[in-house]
């Protein structure tokens, strides 16, 4: 019975998007079998756990821990002392010494961050703690959570307990922290946090300040790892590699780097050398290394490091459908096969260099094939905002044979640099066209013959009753001043439209996430701030507008009056050659003044039309892919 409970809730909000909304009551299950499955591992009791006769938490699989793991902070309300875990987050921006992306850190000095990191691990005395972890640290460009997600996964399937170390996070801060494939409760979080945050605000001196945000993030998953006694920690590096808060792992059981591109360039330099140069700065003497292809470039960068410290650098060639045996990735895009090789490299190094490969498999795999074990993992890891795909949970229902309202689907990928944007493009070009509507599909149970009429983006399906149902792709973006979007923008259509793909509209809209403050998923959410700075926004437009009609439409000072309000419904179905920059009247793109209003006016827009399928792909920024997350969740 308890199976069967834990697949309905389950099923129930899988489809809802990467964060389930699965609402359990207690009495539902065995009441030490919900501690157990609904609790993070942090928050249970070893040794209660140990008294079902040997069915241990790490051992559950891999698809039940990342579907509860999804939401567990809202199925553990109970628990929960909002105003306590607010006051964390406001005490953590304080800790922000930064205003913007790219500006000056108040820590100046090549070395002085990382002398700085290893007195606050001495001072929480978690310097020889540390040493004990068994860390998988990897470093990259793109690519570093998905390989992170992989390598946890699998891991975790091997029966060992994990932690895991990512960012950024994008609904709650404690995403950061992962423990058996959950994000870590509230509860522990709370505790662990002021226990650093006192430790810490009770040694500080005029040389000694408090940590800035991410070195205390860090600093604090060593003390949940050390605490919570991992058997593996995956540390994924912030920026860069060299100087980056982690790099005061010394002794990791192996090393990875994944893709290398041109990112943070502000920080790391401007040639893709001088990048490598930081991502090589993770390799240690003596530690197996491992590296994704890279352009020759950095990979001679990263060869003359490894020949310096006198190790094997080995490069990892993408998984082959052969080799999964046909399991398919949870993570979705062609990309993933590289991340996914390398996870394999690094699960196997570190299994081998434990002494536990052996005495797990006995070498009964050869090269060619992979353990059960690691097919389950590579199938179950999980990664918010990377090539996600949520079906709006308000919008797709239908009564009886009828449809209520369209769909709302929305493609999720925070792809910031050029070469983030090209995977996104294809994934996305891919998925659109892939994806079957279930909702819409099963309105009418006849097999219909349909003819497509592409026209600006619009796709008809026309079936033998003379309805039709009409398919809009819209491009809902938003990227920081610190990018190109002169290079994104025109990089993402010019993919897409490779594979025949076309938007019809763009939106660009601010995010709501500000780079000043830490929020909870639980924090407020205005629907509309009046006076709002919309000038990047129509910056944005402009560069569209231009990609568009191959010229200026729009002139530097020009701003629409975004208090006028948002476009009509019939701005959706209006034509690119309707456009009349003259009047300043576009049909191509409209700058929105705010998040919240932008996802209301999209349902409002299927809501009245029951043949309106919007495909719509949030990206350009993470900031804006978590903020639509968090308002699609509530």
């Amino acid at each position: 019975m308890v199976q069967v409970l834990l697949s309905n809730n389950l099923y129930l909000g899988q489809e809802i998007m990467g964060h389930s909304e699965i609402c359990v009551r207690r009495d539902h299950f065995l009441s030490g079998f919900t501690r157990m499955a609904l609790s993070s591992p942090s928050c249970t009791h070893i040794d209660g756990v140990k008294k079902l006769k040997g069915l241990r938490y790490r051992n559950m699989s891999s698809q039940i821990v990342g579907k509860f793991s999804q939401n567990n902070q809202d199925i553990s309300q109970e628990f929960q002392l909002p105003s306590a875990y607010e006051s964390a987050m406001e005490a953590l921006s304080t800790l922000i010494t930064q205003k913007k992306r790219n500006g000056t850190s108040a820590i100046s000095g090549p070395n002085q961050k990382l002398d700085r990191m290893l007195r606050y691990i001495k001072i929480l005395g978690l310097e020889e703690k540390i040493a004990d972890l068994k860390i998988i640290h990897v470093a990259g460009t793109k690519g570093k959570g998905s390989t992170c997600a992989f390598s946890e996964a699998i891991l975790r399937e091997c029966g060992f307990r994990t932690g895991l170390f990512t960012s950024p996070h994008l609904i709650d801060v404690r995403e950061r922290y992962r423990l058996d494939g959950m994000d870590i409760c509230q509860e522990n979080f709370l505790q662990y946090f002021w226990d650093c945050w006192n430790q810490l605000k009770a040694n500080i001196s005029e040389d000694l300040p408090m940590p800035p945000l991410f070195q205390f993030l860090t600093v604090l998953a060593f003390k949940i790892f050390v605490s919570e006694k991992v058997d593996v920690a995956i540390i994924e590096v912030g920026l860069g590699g060299k100087l980056d808060s982690t790099n005061v792992i010394k002794e990791p059981v192996v090393c990875g780097i994944t893709s290398l591109g041109m990112d943070h360039m502000e920080t790391l330099g401007d040639t893709l050398g001088q990048i490598a140069s930081h991502k090589a700065g993770i390799l240690k003497p003596q530690i197996p290394a491992f590296s994704v292809p890279q352009l020759s470039e950095a990979m001679e960068v990263l060869q003359e490091r490894a020949d310096a410290l006198m190790i094997p650098l080995k490069v990892v060639a993408p998984l082959t459908l052969e080799k999964l045996n046909g399991t398919r990735l949870s993570l979705s895009g062609d990309h993933q096969l590289s991340n996914a090789a390398l996870a394999v490299s690094l699960c196997k190094s570190w299994l081998r260099s434990t002494g536990n490969w052996k005495r797990l498999f006995e070498d009964a795999y050869e090269e060619n094939s992979l353990p059960e074990q690691f097919l389950r993992g590579l199938s179950a890891a999980r990664l918010s905002g990377r090539a996600q795909i949520v079906v709006d949970p308000l919008i797709n229902a239908s009564g009886g044979n009828k449809r209520l309202s369209g769909g709302l689907t929305f493609y999720l990928d925070g792809a910031h640099s050029p070469e983030s944007m090209d995977a996104c493009a294809r994934w996305f070009s891919a998925a659109a066209v892939e994806r079957k509507d279930l909702s819409l599909s099963s309105v009418s149970s006849e097999v219909e013959t349909m003819d497509r009429a592409w026209t600006n983006g619009n796709i008809k399906h026309c079936n033998n009753q003379e309805s039709e149902e009409i398919l809009k792709r819209i491009l809902l973006f938003n990227c920081m001043d610190a990018r190109d979007p002169q290079i994104l923008l025109p990089k993402l259509v010019d993919t897409c439209a490779s594979s025949g793909i076309y938007f019809s509209k763009a939106i660009f809209v601010p995010s709501i996430s500000a780079y000043t403050k830490v929020t909870s998923a639980a924090s407020t959410i205005p629907s509309y701030t009046p006076g709002k700075d919309l000038s990047w926004q129509f910056n944005l437009q402009r560069i569209w507008e231009r990609m568009i009609h191959g010229k200026d439409v729009l002139d530097q000072n020009h701003k629409i009056n975004a208090s006028a309000g948002l476009p009509p419904h019939e701005f959706l179905y209006e034509e690119t050659s309707h456009c009349s920059p003259e009047d300043r009247y576009f049909t191509s793109s409209a700058v929105f003044p705010s998040l919240p209003l932008t996802i209301n006016w999209l349902r409002d827009c299927v809501r009245e039309n029951p043949s309106l399928r919007l495909q719509v792909l949030v990206t350009g920024s993470l900031h804006l892919v978590g903020d639509v997350l968090k308002l699609l969740r509530r």
